[in-house]
């Protein structure tokens, strides 16, 4: 391979050739100021040409290099031999070489170029073509092109410019393969456009009318974001990636505390996503290992969180706690005593967050509300199991009661809040509330039995007169008779047993209340 680049037309060295276009502009003067000083030529087109003219750099346009001005309302600007021939060329091969002299093809060293922001305002002309095609272009050509998709890598190139004249290969390598993730990540954008609806103006939705409620495809492009402390156990290696750049966790502050875990960040998106699902009054959860061991709701932020803690201390030890209100200094002073590993709210009043930050271990996190998305998706080997999210319904107009007796108030009020818990408690599963406070949950047993028997033993006689929910239904009546031995005067569970009748006469037999919801909520 040639360290200096040869013209096309001459035998003599040749200025190198760099091709600035960019949305984000962050960065693209002070990158073309030190390529002239190097003695590099730019050619550029539309605003990124403007703004480097304006900062009196010489500048070769496109439509000088191509013969040809910007057409079809921008749509058509770089896509000509003479841009992507000087991107492809390969400078080795004799063929090229003559096409490029044949052709008077100029060869181009450097492409910075990167796209035009399509996942903040999805629309049709927001799909960029020429850019793609340039960076693809100039990737798959790293041999002897530098592409520069982002501006943090400016100053890298720069650099090894400065200090040798060249671009290393390993630099080349790393940024050939930046570039290609830039445009995957980019064509993922546009497909899930397409799968939710986009563009509506020129066709109808792709999806349940089409072919069914899944994507043929799923499309994941996803960036390091947060690096983390180790994995699920500390001889793994462990990382957050982000697939907008604009979820929670990216948005989250992290006031004080240690680095986050994987099981840091893994426990408390679980907790904060039950906590906002609990409903509008204020509301508290902690989590362990992914499943609450406390959740309750109050009318205010701080009795919310002494009775979510209250249901099973024990294991609230080492726990994430996850409010729906702003910590105040009462709330953050029931809380600093208490081994927590990790607090995340909506905020904190500035007296509450000095006493958690004295906590030196304690990691205190402001989150904004999580979205919900559209789909979930886990790895298998080999593959993806992907499925709608479970979408918990609290239409009672969707319930049927199926007993003698109806609900009370209360016990209505109670029933929503364990049915909002069960659905997730890991399977099998069974919670029991009393007056807006879950206090007996028994999560993730193979049988239905040992999860009454797991959450009564828990609740220790403070589910009298209170709610029961199982996350299936029930499939003998031993678990109704334990719901009612644990003092349950209702029962929510999605009924389709063939046994329902005999359960429904057992919950009779015991002046129960029982509601079937038609649906369940598995959890693994």
């Amino acid at each position: 391979m040639s360290d200096t680049p040869q013209s096309a037309t001459t035998d003599g060295p040749r200025p190198r050739r760099a091709l600035l276009s960019a949305y984000d502009k962050t960065g693209m003067v002070e990158l073309g100021r030190a390529l002239v000083d190097l003695g590099w030529e730019l050619v550029s087109s539309g605003g990124t040409a403007r703004v480097l003219a304006a900062a009196g750099l010489p500048v070769i346009p496109t439509e000088d290099v191509t013969g040809f001005p910007e057409m079809l309302g921008h749509r058509v600007v770089t896509l000509h031999p003479a841009i992507h021939g000087g991107i492809l060329a390969d400078r080795d091969e004799p063929d090229h070489v003559a096409d490029m002299a044949t052709y008077g093809v100029v060869p181009i060293d450097l492409v910075a170029v990167n796209l035009y922001p399509f996942g903040s305002d999805p629309s049709v002309e927001l799909i960029d073509i020429g850019g793609p095609a340039m960076v693809r272009g100039a990737a798959k050509n790293h041999a002897y092109v530098t592409v520069l998709v982002d501006p943090a890598d400016y100053d890298v190139v720069l650099d090894e410019l400065r200090s040798t004249g060249e671009v290393a290969a390993t630099t080349r390598r790393r940024l050939a393969r930046d570039a290609f993730a830039h445009t995957a990540a980019y064509d993922s954008a546009i497909v899930s456009w397409f799968d939710e609806g986009g563009p509506g103006e020129l066709a109808p939705p792709v999806g349940e009318e089409a072919r069914g409620p899944l994507p043929p495809t799923v499309h994941l492009s996803a960036r390091l974001a947060q690096p983390l402390r180790y994995g699920e156990n500390p001889h793994q290696h462990g990382a957050r990636y982000t697939f907008s750049g604009d979820g929670c966790w990216d948005r989250a502050v992290q006031h004080g505390g240690k680095e986050m875990s994987y099981l840091n960040v893994y426990d408390a998106d679980a907790a904060w996503r039950l906590v906002w699902s609990l409903g509008d009054r204020p509301a508290a959860v902690v989590i362990k290992h992914a499943n609450p061991c406390g959740a309750a709701v109050a009318d205010d932020i701080a009795t919310a969180y002494t009775r979510a803690h209250e249901c099973d201390p024990v294991s609230a030890f080492g726990g994430i706690v996850a409010l729906n209100r702003t910590v105040t200094r009462p709330l953050a002073e029931a809380l600093a005593p208490v081994f927590t590993e990790v607090i995340v709210a909506p905020g904190y009043d500035e007296d509450a967050l000095l006493v958690l930050l004295e906590k030196r271990n304690l990691r205190v996190l402001t989150a904004p509300e999580p979205e919900v998305p559209a789909l979930d998706v886990r790895s298998i080997e080999g593959g993806l199991l992907v499925q709608t999210r479970d979408v918990v319904s609290l239409d009672r107009s969707n319930w049927q009661v199926v007993t003698d007796r109806a609900p009370t108030d209360a016990e209505w009020t109670d029933l929503e809040l364990a049915w909002r818990v069960a659905a997730r408690v890991t399977s099998n599963t069974i919670v029991l509330v009393k007056d807006g406070q879950a206090v007996g949950i028994g999560a993730g047993q193979q049988n239905r039995r040992d999860a009454g028997r797991i959450a009564a033993e828990k609740a220790d006689g403070r589910a009298v007169g209170g709610a029961c929910a199982s996350d299936a239904f029930f499939p003998f009546r031993d678990g109704l008779d334990a719901a009612a031995a644990a003092g349950a005067t209702a029962v929510i569970q999605p009924g389709g047993s063939v046994r329902d009748e005999e359960v429904i006469a057992a919950a009779d037999e015991q002046g129960l209340a029982m509601v079937f919801t038609g649906e369940r909520h598995f959890k693994h």
